[in-house]
């Protein structure tokens, strides 16, 4: 007899258990060598702690009522339950604050290949580093995680949460537009953009430079020629740029787009995609009013990886999974083999993730 369990949700068999250890085991050793700490944090907390960002999509989905009556929700990521330690047990430290994390978090999506309610999630968050700075970093430690893990085509798209916003404010979209402008952001999806500018009221020439500028992705050439309102932005992510390793940089696509669904970033966003997976991996970015909100106003950026996703992918950049259980099985027999700089990934069965990625909710990440 079968027991049904809640969609969005699986079992993870020992074969599977032993493959994620092998990915997070390598993530922590990166993740480390770069100083940063690990911690826990409660997967409840209050929801008005959890309210004080804004989570978009992200939000919490799923709430309880304490004893006392009072509203307990489970964490949606590991980013403000950061922001509420930093503020209350390290008050008197001075930064910058190093933290990583391996944790499950709960999300009220609709369930997918690699895209479940219950998601396991590895990540680090960088307190009073600013740009371009603290970008850098975050970015060195990211591409280091994804080498450590074996993965080889991924691509890491690098925007600004303010450069959409900015555009908008300069031409004066009414509100509720552009919301819908950046939900259809978010969704990639530029027929819908021009559908929403096409409605909009706006003049012929401010609806082809609102449709233009987020279709501009790849190289530096994409920064050029930008408009005024976007100068600002476009000038920090050069600056990022700039300062990043040659083995990093060349990691990197500039996404004048990208929109990511969780409210808090202020700066500097970035994704992971890999040809294996039709969502990303795992994404991240600055958040520099975050912090303020818990009563103390410290720059921060941090980034988040969906293991399963980054499972998925693993598998998929290896065409199939024959070599990698007979280099896990060697591994195994060999001390200290765990982080070595590569992981395992099997085929998923049944109920399983798959290397067949579908276009999914884009709230991975810190």
């Amino acid at each position: 007899m079968i027991h049904p369990i809640p969609s969005g949700t699986r079992d993870v068999l020992p074969e599977e258990t032993r493959e994620v250890r092998a990915i997070t085991d390598t993530l922590r050793g990166v993740f480390e060598r770069h100083q940063y700490g690990e911690v826990y944090t409660p997967a409840l907390e209050y929801e008005s702690v959890l309210s004080r960002a804004d989570m978009a999509e992200a939000r919490p989905a799923y709430r309880v009522f304490d004893e006392a009556g009072a509203v307990l929700a489970l964490r949606s990521d590991m980013t403000v339950p950061i922001a509420r330690v930093v503020a209350s047990r390290y008050a008197g430290s001075e930064p910058p604050l190093r933290f990583c994390y391996f944790a499950h978090c709960y999300r009220g999506v609709r369930p997918q290949r690699g895209q479940s309610r219950e998601l396991l999630q590895a990540g680090i968050e960088l307190i009073g580093s600013p740009a371009p700075e603290g970008t850098v970093e975050a970015l060195t430690v990211l591409c280091h995680a994804l080498d450590a893990v074996g993965l080889r085509d991924y691509r890491i798209g690098l925007g600004d949460a303010s450069l959409f916003p900015a555009l908008m404010g300069s031409l004066q979209v009414r509100e509720e537009v552009r919301r819908d402008m950046l939900e259809a952001l978010v969704r990639r999806d530029f027929v819908g953009l021009e559908h929403k500018l096409a409605d909009s009221g706006l003049s012929d020439e401010a609806a082809a430079l609102l449709l233009e500028v987020p279709q501009r992705r790849g190289g530096p050439e994409v920064l050029s020629d930008a408009p005024p309102p976007a100068v600002e932005p476009v000038t920090g992510m050069r600056r990022v740029h700039e300062r990043l390793d040659p083995a990093v940089a060349e990691r990197v696509i500039f996404d004048l787009g990208l929109v990511r669904n969780i409210g808090y970033y202020t700066g500097a966003v970035f994704e992971v995609y890999d040809p294996a997976l039709g969502s990303p991996i795992g994404g991240g970015g600055r958040y520099d009013e975050l912090l303020a909100r818990f009563g103390r106003s410290l720059p921060a950026v941090g980034f988040a990886l969906g293991i399963d996703r980054l499972h998925i992918a693993l598998a998929g950049e290896e065409r199939g999974t024959g070599a990698l259980l007979a280099r896990s099985s060697a591994r195994s027999e060999e001390p200290g083999a765990v982080g070595d700089g590569s992981v395992p990934a099997s085929a998923h069965a049944e109920g399983r993730p798959t290397a067949a990625g579908t276009k999914g909710n884009r709230a991975e990440g810190a």
